[in-house]
């Protein structure tokens, strides 16, 4: 992304929405200084790519629940903040408006934005035909990133994903074929399959859980994220706040205890590898508090991070098997 022609602007003191955060200063991945977007967002390497992106991205499900008209105020107000990457999906997945909407407000804009969407179907026809649905309501022809996602799911079947006729070989068709930069896989369970897409596949991004309850439960940032770290496979955070709570009804809030979203932030963002973490934004009050949190985040001492995992493994036994199926 070349934002050298943006003009940065100051931050804005900010709010009293819940706060800590983790990451070991030790490990926490170096913040490149080229930043440049009126926020000044700090970029990271992304993977092996040659590509560097903001440490946030927007989520854009929360703000597509809303509709259309919600949703695409949201999108012009994270533009003119200075957000750059956007991930998204059709509304299927589960993003309501956000697809289309964000193909309206960025189409003046593609060429500097980071656009990422979804196909979420084990076979390789199918999901191409989706792709290309993406593409047409994001209005244009290539997407920056392409999942596979949820790969975990019950309906995404390794055998099928990976085999001749699958989405892999799909997807890699499209990169072939100018369709999408960079391929790769995204999903919230079952990280066995994350390590066999690792093994067979040539990929350059993975998205999974990331959060320091489910740590443990999942496994993704000590066995699957240390892997794909050494293959340079770019590495983005997702459900860092836990995700919605069962039975919520309005798209703004999380299952994350308020004291620690902040330290739900820091964590993610001080994993080694990481380029980026998604977070999920309703309104223009999550997306200011992302960006202060963004803007002045500080990587977790040993101590705090100690602290933090213990006290998610006693958060964690509450939460169970929220992302779905281990195994």
């Amino acid at each position: 992304m070349n934002h050298k022609d943006e003009s940065r602007l100051s931050r804005r003191n900010f709010l009293a929405t819940a706060g800590a955060g983790t990451a070991l200063a030790s490990v926490a991945p170096a913040l490149l200084a080229e930043a440049t977007s009126p926020a000044a967002i700090p970029l990271r390497e992304f993977g092996k790519t040659g590509e560097k992106v903001p440490i946030i991205g927007v989520g854009t499900a929360p703000a597509g629940f809303r509709g259309y008209r919600e949703a695409a105020a949201v999108f012009e107000k994270c533009w003119e903040r200075g957000l750059r990457y956007f991930d998204t999906a059709p509304e299927f997945a589960g993003y309501g408006q956000a697809q289309v909407a964000l193909g309206d407000v960025l189409k003046p804009h593609r060429k500097e934005a980071f656009v990422v969407t979804k196909c979420w179907d084990p076979d390789g026809e199918k999901a191409l035909a989706l792709l290309k649905k993406n593409l047409k309501e994001l209005k244009t022809d290539y997407a920056d990133v392409v999942y596979a996602h949820a790969i975990g799911a019950d309906n995404m079947p390794p055998d099928i994903v990976l085999g001749p006729n699958g989405v892999m070989k799909a997807l890699a068709k499209a990169q072939r074929d100018g369709l999408a930069r960079f391929i790769g896989v995204s999903g919230h369970n079952r990280a066995d399959r994350f390590l066999r897409v690792l093994r067979e596949c040539e990929i350059q991004v993975m998205m999974t859980t990331t959060n320091f309850v489910v740590r443990d439960t999942y496994g993704f940032e000590t066995k699957v994220w240390p892997e794909a770290h050494k293959k340079g496979v770019a590495l983005v955070g997702m459900k860092i706040y836990g995700g919605l709570l069962h039975g919520q009804k309005a798209p703004k809030g999380a299952r994350m205890p308020s004291e620690y979203l902040h330290d739900a932030f820091r964590y993610a963002q001080g994993l080694p590898g990481v380029a980026t973490v998604v977070v999920g934004m309703h309104d223009e009050v999550e997306m200011e508090q992302t960006i202060d949190w963004a803007l002045n985040y500080k990587p977790l001492d040993e101590v705090e991070m100690t602290k933090l995992l213990a006290r998610g493994k006693e958060m964690a036994p509450a939460w169970g098997e929220v992302f779905g199926a281990v195994v």
